[in-house]
């Protein structure tokens, strides 16, 4: 549908362009307005329209043709960014310089215009500047979650001005659920804030850590081991493949890092419990249910064994 649009819409610059000839080098007098002859507007707009129509028609040609070759909707989603800019600048150009027959004088007041203009649209152009950032550097794209300044959430579009995320925790709601509202972040904060992407393409898991308080008289090797045991059973194999893709990653860097292949357990101390951190792989989007999972088969397996696991009695905790 939209090659076939761009054919229709060249095929209308072809007969617009025979039009202004025939206006052009036809005869007979159309008369003047405000001392303006007819059939030079008619040509100027019949012009313009041909470039317009044409530039239209190369646009949703070139915009198919590179959208089927990207690999990725996030590539697909960049390229027509860029292929809209680009055509957009030229075809604003070109317009006015058919219309007024200045193609030099036309460049130099563009010029002049846009750094009188940079004073006055200075967020607009820094949003700019943030957006050619992004497409540069990939901070982040199309279908990851990030953090950026009070805001998280899954980046649905990056515009050349903003982002726009789906909001995930927030007022609404608690532990990574997504709350149904959309933030727009000009996209100059990625010039003056931290970003934070936690599924980023190179390596799109996070560690996490979900805690149990248990009492002194607890036997902690045990429960350590429990804890243990239950993540591996459940995320054990998933986790070590992911592991040595990270460690792959990061043999490609100076840092040097211990990395366990396996979930692991932390002790620690509390004013009248004991608390154990297990701690694992996942996905950033799948870290709730993973967390409840896990939380249930380790209570479960706990209450198996009563009198090696103790509970803390107070409850001001």
């Amino acid at each position: 549908m939209s090659r076939r649009l761009g054919y229709a819409s060249l095929l209308v610059a072809v007969v617009l362009a025979v039009a202004a000839s025939v206006v052009q080098h036809g005869a007979g007098d159309w008369g003047t307005l405000q001392g303006v002859p007819l059939d030079a507007l008619a040509v100027a707009a019949l012009s313009a329209a041909t470039v317009a129509a044409g530039m239209y028609g190369l646009y949703r040609i070139v915009l198919r043709l590179l959208v089927a070759r990207a690999p990725t909707k996030r590539r697909k989603h960049d390229v027509r960014n860029v292929v809209r800019l680009a055509f957009t600048a030229t075809a604003t150009v070109a317009v006015l310089a058919v219309v007024t027959r200045q193609w030099l004088g036309l460049l130099v007041f563009h010029g002049v215009v846009g750094f009188a203009l940079t004073f006055a649209l200075q967020q607009p152009l820094f949003s700019l500047v943030g957006w050619i950032y992004i497409m540069v550097k990939r901070p982040y794209g199309v279908g990851d979650r990030v953090a950026i300044e009070d805001s998280k959430g899954d980046v649905v579009e990056v515009d050349f001005f903003v982002t726009t995320l789906w909001e995930v925790g927030g007022e609404l709601v608690s532990s990574n659920q997504p709350s149904g509202r959309i933030i727009t972040l000009p996209n100059s904060v990625v010039l003056s804030s931290h970003v934070y992407n936690y599924s980023w393409a190179g390596f799109p898991y996070v560690w996490n850590e979900l805690s149990v308080q248990v009492a002194y008289e607890t036997d902690l090797a045990f429960a350590r081991e429990a804890m243990i045991e239950v993540a591996d059973g459940f995320l054990g194999e998933e986790m070590a493949a992911r592991i040595a893709e990270y460690r792959e990653n990061l043999a490609e860097t100076p840092v040097e890092l211990e990395v366990r292949d396996r979930p692991s357990v932390n002790v620690v101390q509390e004013e009248s419990w004991v608390e154990l951190r297990l701690r694992y792989l996942v996905h950033p989007r799948r870290g709730q249910r993973v967390r409840n999972e896990l939380y249930g088969r380790i209570l479960a397996r706990f209450n198996e064994e009563p009198e090696r696991v103790k509970f803390p009695v107070g409850r001001n905790r």
